[in-house]
């Protein structure tokens, strides 16, 4: 299907580039295609054109029975990591309100704009909220919210509408000086062919696998005006050489869904090898993680990444005088953004041997990783009644089999080093012996 490209396809919702002072900078491009996550984790593609014809598989998201609206953040460029910080937060707190007060009864879907030959800073995350009943208190709710937004000064709401022949149009409300919410225009949605990478892929870089510490390192220096411990880590990181050579003892890392047996493992390992046992994130900032855990992805992702590089001098130091055993490294950090930030099903994962699976240049190695693997319901019943305290992404593998799914393909998908996959469902002691065999056929100890 043909559909709009340029200035004729208007943004869903407004500018963000000016959020370090709370100022609009000049408008972005707007996209030319929405790519929509629909309930079965398929994702339904659209764009504004002129064609009479709504895809089949959005139709009824968008359009009758019920009523739906959209909200956008557009990603601002990779270089002002202030603007994107402040954009993911904006993101985070607009999510937060809109599962509050009267839109709560409303159906939250994920929403991306993207341009198909552009870049990352084509990229907007947004929502599709949808109200069922089509209350005809819920535009003026979101009116309400958006008003209430210092942040926002020159956000647009969209509206869709649809017809008893299924067309489904998008009506593009702007807020106007003295006149408050005006209908600006209005187009029709149509069907948009899938892109062959799912389009936050070339963001990823920028948004959670950061390809060297300095890329993580900047995010958090975006982060100090209002998160204190961020400058604490970014002192820490600022200790450790950007130089490091590992010494002449192996160094191995064990990886692992939540109740993969993870922890146990590692400790028999390093009392069996006599080994040092070290854990991403380091001690000296671990205390930290609930503060970074409520903060977007790139934020969260930005403190665990720099929390390898800590772990990374300590691995230096240690691999010198003994074999290093390491609780979660790279792959775990890299793996979770991924499976966080792209939308859909295991299909839309970035393909095997995909630039992103690869280990950053700037970050000390490992000799072998492993990955401990035990299947869904051995899983479920491990966690029952354990009773840990677990990040959120933790909470989801447990609820979200999809994400759970993404999650181990991406671990599979990890190169150079890959993860040698090991299957920790039988007892304790087997499985432990097939670690050790694992490390003494492929490291020299």
């Amino acid at each position: 299907m043909a559909f709009a490209r340029g200035p004729r396809a208007p943004l869903l919702l407004g500018c963000l580039l000016g959020l370090r002072r709370g100022n609009c900078a000049r408008a972005m491009a707007p996209p030319s295609c929405f790519a929509l996550e629909l309930p079965d984790c398929q994702l339904a593609h659209f764009a504004l054109g002129d064609a009479p014809k709504a895809p089949e598989l959005a139709a009824a998201f968008l359009g009758p029975p019920g009523r739906s609206f959209s909200l956008c953040v557009p990603v601002a460029p990779r270089g002002d990591c202030a603007a994107r910080v402040q954009a993911a937060r904006l993101h985070q707190r607009l999510l937060h309100q809109l599962r509050q007060g009267p839109l709560q009864q409303c159906q939250l879907r994920r929403l991306l704009g993207y341009c198909p030959d552009g870049g990352p800073a084509d990229l907007q995350h947004g929502v599709l909220l949808h109200d069922p009943h089509d209350h005809p208190d819920t535009r003026m709710a979101l009116f309400a919210l958006l008003d209430a937004c210092a942040e926002a000064q020159s956000l647009r709401l969209g509206e869709f509408v649809g017809d008893q022949s299924r067309q489904v149009w998008l009506h593009l409300w702007e807020r106007q000086d003295q006149q408050g919410w005006q209908l600006a225009s209005r187009q029709c949605v149509v069907t948009a062919p899938e892109p062959t990478l799912h389009p936050v892929v070339p963001d990823l870089p920028g948004s959670g696998v950061f390809p060297h510490r300095d890329a993580a390192r900047a995010v958090l220096e975006a982060c100090t005006p209002f998160i204190p411990e961020a400058r604490a880590v970014l002192d820490l990181v600022d200790q450790c050489s950007e130089q490091l050579q590992k010494g002449k003892f192996p160094v191995i890392v064990i990886e692992g869904l939540d109740a993969t047996g993870k922890t146990t493992v590692t400790q028999a390992v390093s009392d069996s090898l006599k080994a040092v046992l070290l854990r991403s994130p380091p001690a000296c900032i671990s205390h930290w993680r609930q503060i970074f855990d409520e903060e977007p992805t790139i934020i969260r992702r930005a403190f665990y990444s720099l929390g390898n590089y800590i772990v990374a001098s300590e691995i230096a130091k240690e691999s010198v005088k003994s074999p290093v055993i390491v609780d979660r490294y790279w792959h775990s950090t890299a793996t979770y953004a991924i499976a966080t930030e792209v939308t859909g099903g295991v299909r839309h994962l970035p393909p095997a041997h995909h630039p992103i699976y690869q280990w950053p240049k700037d970050l000390l190695e490992p000799d072998l990783a492993l990955l401990l693997m035990v299947s869904p319901e051995e899983r479920a019943r491990r966690l029952r009644g354990r009773g840990l305290e677990r990040t959120k992404e933790e909470a989801e593998l447990e609820s979200n089999n999809v994400f759970r799914q993404k999650v181990e393909t991406a671990y599979q998908r990890m190169e150079n080093p890959a993860c040698y996959p090991v299957d920790a469902s039988p007892a304790r002691e087997e499985v432990l012996q097939a670690v050790l065999s694992l490390i003494r056929s492929n490291c020299d100890l």
